[in-house]
């Protein structure tokens, strides 16, 4: 379990890994918590609304109810005063007082929210309810006793009120116990500029809270009742009041829904206003009450989020690491191509794959060249193998032939004087503007490949599809092109063997072998510096006698250069068809047998060039055949036994000048100064050429050995000797300590210090 938890923490250690959990994390999460933030808030604030509006309509039935018992009110005042039994005359009358008395019970039983009702004629001393006929004085003073209602300031307002007026809530002692009541005074008649007395409606002021309470029964705050001047008529509580300036400023709102600050405090107050008597109807309600009122829908929304954030958090863990894995093949792979023991700590991955993806493109434009070369030499030797990876490589390395294109060959010697007057940045300059020449106003393209030490150049030259038809013109001016842009270049023109034009890349061997063959010839003739194919081939055959049973002259020119070339496969295929033309021809046998001697004569003198002198002892049994199909098979047997001392030639010269150079390396590995160039210069040759048999014969490239071969000194120094260790390794030709010091401990595990106590004689001096 332990390294079940270790491995899983080693893999958070990659801050890629880590990026990537974060990023898919804040995607997922983002999102998510905007999406609740909307979804809560939407929901608060549809819950607000629907309570404000839910408050609105309240208060509306609050007010229209309020309003009906108002309005009541005054239609009882307007009866009482065209009410006959309520006359003056009535009212005061020993018999018809009775009338009068029953009438107002009437009236008062018709009106629940009333206490009291009582008739006043002005400039009277007396009052008049249910109860009877009572004096003025002693009503206000002992049956309703207002708190500052004085009966003096009562008798005034009865005789002077001119309009219907409410007085706010008071505390009064009826009977006694102390009641919160409002007193209403209408004039009659009502609307009579001169009104001979007032009805006093007396309204307890819990029975019209009461109306209130009934509408709001599940109202939670404070609910008011202004009138026209701004005076609390009456008022409610379910939580604090408002007082002074926050309570007055809730009388200036226009009827409606408002959101605003009281005692330090948010409310949402609500307000209607009615059109019968002005009164304005308002409830505050302090807004976190809202939030209380949504505590049910939070705890399941913050639920719901809690829930889809860890599964998303789980999630994107999951796809992070599902993400990271093939960059972390990828990384490994790239630490095992590299050869490191693990990746990188400090660096983000991308960085250290893409650092080590430009390492491994520059090591495969150093390699490109070289893979390139080996195309050319291969197919200038065996022509286009039929094998899908090599024609990948081919194309790859921009070799393979556009549609309708054709190609030949071109070896180019360059002459002694030409070689010893230039310096080896000279030879090189020349190899690389030949490597890949570009003739556009020629429709041409030249590539080239350096041939072994022998100081000659192959070139592919490829011909682009143009308008031209006179393919042989074309061959003549790329040619006569080149040699131009050569003597520009060269202080003495260049010897030029031209092969045969071909239409694709399978016969660029031919091409070759043809151009050797051209090369080769003019060598022996010394005739002109160009030497063509077709021309060395017209000349042969307008010398012959023109009879069709001659073996053509550029066979046999093309089987000799095949058996130098140690091209075992064209060689024997140019035997098989020389025979077959044999065969066809209906000859004498003295002329067949010459014909056949011809044959076998290219082949000997091959064989002598070569030093095969062996072949001499064989000539009397090569001469004795008795058909042409046992000839055949002794020419073939020859042909593949030049071809393998050819291959054995060509490989011991190499390995020859690469002993000598690997024997020099290893004489010379403490100067400094030494390089690839340096050795190239000396043993005339090229730096790329030199380069890939270093590397095929050492087994390591040339740096790698040079290290090596400095190592193992260090080492025997430290082993065998005290001497310091800067100078030690200032012997071996590294001036740069620290950074040797640094490679030694990478490849021995060990500072040289340590490596010498370890394995050393005793120091005599500090190092």
């Amino acid at each position: 379990m332990t390294s079940g938890i270790r491995l899983n923490w080693s893999r958070f250690k990659s801050k890629l890994l880590v990026t990537y959990t974060l990023s898919y994390i804040l995607i997922f999460l983002v999102p998510l918590s905007g999406v609740t933030f909307v979804i809560y808030h939407n929901a608060t604030a549809n819950l607000r609304a629907e309570i404000e509006q839910s408050n609105v309509n309240q208060l509306d039935q609050v007010k229209q109810s309020i309003d009906t018992q108002m309005t009541n009110l005054l239609e009882t005042a307007s009866n009482i005063s065209y009410d006959e039994h309520l006359t003056k005359f009535m009212v005061s009358h020993p018999y018809y007082g009775r009338d009068a008395i029953a009438s107002l019970a009437r009236y008062k039983s018709n009106n629940s929210i009333l206490e009291e009702l009582f008739l006043y004629y002005r400039g009277d001393d007396r009052i008049y309810s249910n109860l009877g006929m009572t004096d003025l004085n002693l009503v206000f003073d002992d049956m309703f006793h207002f708190e500052h209602w004085q009966p003096k300031e009562i008798k005034q307002a009865l005789n002077d009120t001119a309009f219907n007026t409410v007085r706010p809530a008071e505390m009064a002692t009826v009977h006694s116990r102390s009641e919160s009541m409002l007193a209403m005074l209408v004039p009659i008649k009502p609307n009579d500029p001169y009104p001979y007395g007032t009805v006093l409606y007396l309204i307890k002021e819990n029975r019209l809270a009461g109306v209130m309470d009934s509408i709001l029964n599940d109202f939670s705050g404070s609910s008011y009742i202004f009138s026209e001047t701004g005076e609390v008529l009456t008022a409610s509580y379910r939580g604090d009041a408002l007082r002074g300036h926050d309570l007055t400023s809730l009388t200036s709102l226009s009827p409606g829904i408002h959101g605003m600050a009281l005692g330090g405090e948010r409310y949402s107050v609500v307000t209607v206003k009615s059109k019968i008597n002005g009164w304005t109807y308002a409830t505050a309600i302090p807004s976190y009450q809202f939030f209380e009122r949504v505590g049910q829908i939070r705890t399941i929304i913050l639920l719901v989020f809690a829930f889809t954030a860890l599964t998303g958090i789980a999630a994107a863990m999951l796809l992070a690491r599902r993400q990271y894995h093939p960059i972390r093949d990828l990384l490994e792979f790239a630490s095992l191509q590299n050869g490191a023991k693990e990746t990188p700590k400090s660096r983000n991955e991308w960085d250290w794959i893409k650092q080590t993806m430009h390492d491994y493109h520059a090591r495969i434009d150093m390699q490109e060249p070289f893979v390139r070369n080996q195309c050319l030499m291969l197919l200038f030797k065996h022509g286009k193998p039929d094998d899908p990876e090599i024609e990948r490589m081919i194309v790859q390395s921009g070799l393979e032939l556009p549609e309708q294109a054709c190609c030949f060959a071109i070896i180019l010697r360059l002459d002694e004087r030409s070689r010893a007057d230039r310096s080896w940045e000279d030879q090189q300059a020349l190899r690389a503007w030949l490597h890949q020449l570009e003739l556009p106003e020629l429709h041409a393209r030249i590539h080239s490949v350096e041939l072994s030490v022998s100081h000659q150049l192959a070139l592919m030259v490829t011909l682009l599809p143009a308008d031209d038809s006179d393919r042989a013109g074309r061959v003549a001016l790329v040619v006569g092109e080149l040699d131009e842009r050569l003597a520009q270049r060269l202080p003495n023109r260049a010897v030029l063997g031209v092969g045969s034009l071909y239409d694709g890349l399978s016969g660029l061997n031919q091409s070759f072998l043809e151009a050797a063959s051209a090369l080769e010839q003019r060598m022996l003739t010394q005739n002109g510096r160009i030497a063509y194919f077709e021309e060395l081939t017209a000349l042969s055959a307008s010398s012959d006698s023109g009879e069709s049973y001659w073996i053509p002259k550029k066979w046999l020119l093309k089987l000799e250069q095949s058996l130098k070339q140690g091209n075992e496969a064209t060689s024997l295929q140019l035997i098989a068809t020389m025979m077959a033309k044999l065969k066809r021809e209906a000859l004498p046998a003295g002329l067949l047998r010459c014909l056949c001697f011809d044959v076998l004569n290219s082949l000997l003198r091959t064989a002598a060039e070569l030093g095969m002198d062996e072949v001499r002892a064989d000539i009397s049994s090569l001469h004795a055949f008795e058909t042409l199909e046992g000839l055949e098979n002794k020419l073939s047997s020859l042909a593949m036994r030049i071809c393998g001392a050819a291959t054995r030639q060509t490989e011991s010269v190499q390995p020859s000048l690469m002993d000598e150079i690997v024997a020099y390396v290893e004489q010379n590995y403490a100067d400094y100064t030494l390089s690839l160039e340096h050795i190239a210069l000396k043993y005339d040759t090229s730096t790329s050429y030199l380069s890939r048999s270093f590397k095929e014969k050492a087994g390591c490239n040339f740096t790698e050995y040079i290290w090596q071969c400095r190592l193992k000194e260090v080492i025997r120094q430290l082993m065998h000797t005290n001497a310091p260790l800067k100078d030690i390794i200032e012997r071996v030709g590294y001036l740069d300590a620290p950074n040797f010091i640094r490679k030694f401990k990478k490849e021995t595990g060990y500072t040289p210090g340590q490596y010498r106590k370890l394995h050393g004689a005793p120091i005599s001096e500090a190092q």
